[in-house]
């Protein structure tokens, strides 16, 4: 059975895109379906911000055809696993929820970090050093995902 993970952010053009590239180059596609959305409606339909583009190509993964898409409750039924990207997207996609069962699916992208603030920092106005670092936290919590994917 295939594992299906949402990764969401504010507008889907920074952290959700690259968590959606990085999961996505850890594992099988047979074993796992990622997608991203956003919990703002800001960037429908456009690519992801090109610093993010960049920063995913430097670690070999290509995130230029994705597509700006924002999170429903219809999310909660096509989905196992969706991470939020911080605690105000995390309010936002719980406030969406009909039942337990729909917030039990929803957890902070860095829950099991050994970060002391289990946010992702929105890199959005700041410069190409805030990509990296986003990159970094992303991709280490990617590697625990696909650990317990792959355990299942």
């Amino acid at each position: 059975m295939r594992t299906k993970v949402l990764m969401v952010c504010l507008g889907n053009i920074c952290r959700s895109p690259l968590a959606e590239g990085i999961l996505k180059s850890k594992l099988d596609k047979e074993t796992i379906q990622v997608d991203s959305a956003g919990t703002a409606s800001y960037h429908i339909g456009k690519k992801p911000d090109s610093r993010s583009i960049s920063i995913a190509k430097k670690y070999g993964i290509d995130i230029s055809q994705q597509r700006c898409r924002q999170f429903t409750a219809k999310d909660f039924d096509e989905y196992d696993l969706i991470y939020a990207m911080d605690r105000s997207n995390y309010e936002n996609i719980v406030a969406l929820a009909e039942n337990e069962n729909a917030i039990a699916k929803v957890n902070l992208l860095l829950h099991r970090s050994n970060a002391t603030n289990k946010e992702v920092p929105d890199p959005y106005y700041g410069g190409e050093d805030g990509f990296e670092e986003v990159f970094q936290l992303i991709n280490a919590a990617c590697n625990l995902i696909a650990q317990d994917i792959n355990h299942k």
